[in-house]
């Protein structure tokens, strides 16, 4: 079930000499709808300045194809952001470089509708209304003076200034919801009363949008007049294994043994099998190519939440578009009888399987796959993902020296709702000591296990030993790597004990940070993180114990000097 409004749109230039107003409506098809939703905006060019019309037509064309471009998983507000504060920047620019365009602005109310919900961004003096229940709601804040000679000078829009402040909200749909977005000529002109009873008045947002632009003419309107509305009539699914509604009849298969197939799948060998999931190497039957197929053990065939990451794993790795992580090959909804999906096959072995075989890691090559692992990861949280099993088992090296991250089952994304039974699920021994305490992972969790896994490949140990999963481990300063390997140069050394840092502020702040230091190597060395002093380390409990025996000591001294 997806999303469902209609749409009306009116723009009328009135007593100027030209339109400076400029619309913005896209509705995409459904699959994008869900996760893109549908745009509307008004901008309206600063009439004051040179280059109104222009800043407001190319702000429009910008954020309405550039907000389509982001990566699927970024969350709308996320994305509207990095989107306007480009346009902006962009708006600067052309200022700067054309003499006779300085002072280009616009103002902007854009609004997004998604599944259930709304988001809004806004800047200047266009407004966004919400009919709800008979009852209208302005959405939006005029960024005007407050004195009433300079009502109409803006204190804030698009190109006005190199530092951009929108303002952004979002809420729930209702059907029946009807919104209107519309310049300073329509609303200064017919007052909230008016626009009131034009929005109550029509069930079409057509008639809507030509009444209001056309009475705020009649009415003396001395601006363009626009308008934009919409009308909900259906709500849209509000969460993404929802969406993925084509994936929900299809059944787990049995376990598959070689030369079985499915679909048009050959099973040629059995990769991998573990308590939950199960991937096979599987030949296409007609193209004949290699694919790895994963899905789930036959047990969970009735556990809804472990079907549902199945369909969030595929979905997210299917918007991974990186030579550091394993494609996902489409197989149509109507090909597929089971649920699995299909992802690139690369001959060669997981580091932790190299391990397992005797190899030895030199130095070089350590730092070789830190750099390759920095990057794929960069290209995760550049995608709003933070992967939270980053290990040895899940770095894979082809023959051809390529470095892949593989398993998103358990990654985490804003546009995925974690169903996990734990909250950070993960490896004990590559897993940050704040997510012991509960606290959610982040980029910073990542480059830790990036951390961990550079000190195993050269030891072959842990930091803080080998914790278990039923353990509840206290971290002290991490075991230099040195101690167990002394051709280890200090360059390398400080990079991997900064990653693995027990406190998250020392921490490489992003991947390509590290990766940073990583590529510099020996040419830029960075410092060893400081040690901690063993009484910084002290905890409160310790603080108020030593308070206590310090006051006690004093108490007793006192008395020694009153009896003696």
């Amino acid at each position: 079930m997806s999303l469902k409004f209609e749409i009306g749109q009116s723009s009328l230039t009135g007593p100027r000499a030209r339109n400076e107003d400029y619309v913005g409506v896209v509705t995409p098809a459904s699959a994008q709808l869900s996760i893109k939703g549908a745009l509307l905006a008004v901008a309206d060019g600063v009439s004051g300045n040179a280059g109104g019309g222009e800043a407001s037509e190319m702000t429009m064309r910008t954020v309405t194809s550039d907000y389509y471009a982001t990566p699927d998983t970024w969350e709308p507000l996320t994305a509207l952001d990095k989107v306007l504060t480009a346009a902006n920047r962009w708006l600067i620019a052309q200022a700067n470089a054309n003499r006779d365009m300085v002072g280009m602005a616009t103002t902007l109310s854009l609004l997004v509708l998604r599944g259930q919900r709304y988001y809004s961004a806004h800047v200047g003096d266009t407004r966004i209304y919400l009919l709800r229940d008979g009852k209208l709601k302005q959405l939006t804040t005029d960024h005007v003076w407050d004195r009433p000679e300079m009502r109409h000078v803006l204190k804030r829009a698009v190109g006005l200034d190199r530092h951009l402040e929108v303002d952004y909200a979002d809420g729930t749909l209702q059907v029946g919801d009807v919104f209107a977005l519309m310049s300073d000529g329509v609303w200064d002109v017919l007052g909230e009363q008016n626009i009131h009873k034009t929005m109550a008045l029509y069930d079409s947002p057509q008639m809507i949008c030509d009444e209001l632009t056309k009475l705020a003419i009649e009415k003396g309107s001395a601006d363009n007049s626009t308008a934009v509305a919409a009308r909900i009539t259906q709500l849209g699914e509000e969460t993404l294994s929802e969406l993925l509604a084509d994936g929900k009849h299809l059944v787990v298969p049995n376990k598959l043994q070689v030369g079985e197939t499915i679909d048009d799948f050959e099973v040629t060998e059995v990769l991998y099998e573990s308590r939950a999931s199960l991937l096979y190497k599987v030949r296409h039957l007609n193209s004949r190519q290699l694919f790895v197929l994963k899905t789930l053990q036959p047990l969970l065939a009735n556990d809804v939440d472990s079907c549902n990451c199945l369909l969030n794993e595929e979905w997210l790795a299917k918007r991974v578009v990186s030579q550091y992580v394993p494609q996902v090959f489409p197989v149509a909804a109507e090909k597929r009888s089971k649920l699995y999906y299909v992802m690139s096959w690369h001959e060669g072995s997981t580091l932790q399987q190299r391990l397992d075989s005797g190899h030895h890691f030199t130095v070089a090559g350590v730092a070789k796959v830190g750099i390759d692992l920095l990057r794929g990861i960069a290209a995760l949280h550049r995608l709003n993902i933070v992967h939270r099993d980053i290990k040895p088992d899940n770095i894979h090296q082809a023959t051809d020296q390529r470095l892949r991250i593989l398993d998103l089952g358990v990654a985490l994304s804003s546009m995925i709702v974690a169903t996990e039974m734990t909250q950070n699920p993960g490896t004990p021994s590559f897993m940050a000591p704040e997510l012991f305490d509960g606290t959610p992972a982040t980029v910073q969790s990542d480059i830790y296990a990036a951390g961990v896994t550079l000190y195993y490949l050269l030891t072959r140990k842990y930091p803080h030993g080998e914790i278990e999963p039923f353990q509840r481990p206290k971290f002290g300063e991490p075991i230099p790597p040195t101690r167990y390997r002394p051709d280890i140069p200090y360059w390398l050394e400080n990079i991997i004990l900064k990653a693995i840092a027990r406190d998250i502020k020392v921490r490489f702040e992003t991947a390509e940070e590290m990766l940073l230091a990583l590529e510099h190597g020996e040419l830029k060395p960075i410092l060893a993180p400081a040690r901690t002093p063993l009484i910084a380390r002290a905890r409160l409990v310790k603080w108020q114990w030593i308070a206590i025996f310090s006051f006690v000591v004093n108490l007793l001294l006192i008395y020694l000097l009153v009896v003696s």
